[in-house]
C-alpha cells in the first residue's frame, strides 16, 4: 500500500469517485436491468457525496500519489431491532489497486468512523453473486446476517 493515504473526501475528488461507481455493478444478479443498475449505483454514490459532512454521513478516499484509488461512504442506519449501526453504503477500489490493501485500509477507516460516532457495529450489503467481495469481507471478520431471496413470477 505504498504511497496510499486514507483521507476525508474533498469536492475535487468527485469526478474520480463517480468514475469508479460502475465497479458497484459487479455481482448484481444477472436478471436485473444493467442500465437501471448503473443508474442506481451512480445515484447512490452521488447521493453519498452530497451528504458527506452532514450529521451521520462521511466519505473517505484512498489517495495514491494524488489520484483516487478507492473510496468508502459511511452513514448511520437503524436496524429493525432499533439499534443504530454504522453502515458502509459503498466501498470501491479501482482495478489497479485491487489486492494492495487499499480496501482493507478503507474498511479500517470506516470502522474508526463508527467508533468515533459511538456505534458498536458496522453493517454493509453486497451482491450474493459477488464472491470476491463476500470473501474479502469474511476475511475481515464480517458475518452474513440477512439474505434476500428473489423469484420471477411471470416471464
Amino acid at each position: 500500500m505504498s504511497g496510499v493515504v486514507i483521507r476525508p473526501y474533498r469536492d475535487e475528488d468527485r469526478d474520480a469517485i463517480v468514475a469508479l461507481a460502475p465497479r458497484l455493478t459487479e455481482g448484481v444478479a444477472a436478471w436485473r436491468d444493467a442500465d437501471a443498475v448503473a443508474a442506481a449505483v451512480r445515484d447512490w454514490v452521488t447521493g453519498s457525496l452530497d451528504r458527506h459532512g452532514s450529521d451521520g454521513h462521511g466519505v473517505f478516499v484512498a489517495d495514491r500519489d494524488g489520484c483516487v484509488a478507492g473510496f468508502v461512504t459511511m452513514a448511520t442506519r437503524r436496524h429493525f431491532t432499533g439499534e443504530v449501526d454504522a453502515y458502509i453504503g459503498e466501498l470501491v477500489v479501482g482495478a489497479e489497486a485491487e489486492g494492495t490493501g487499499v480496501g482493507r485500509a478503507l474498511v479500517n477507516a470506516a470502522e474508526s468512523w463508527a467508533r468515533a460516532h459511538g456505534l458498536r457495529r458496522v453493517t454493509l450489503e453486497t451482491g450474493a453473486a459477488n464472491g470476491r467481495a463476500r470473501s474479502f469481507y469474511r476475511a475481515l471478520g464480517y458475518a452474513e446476517e440477512e439474505v434476500r431471496l428473489s423469484r420471477p413470477v411471470c416471464e
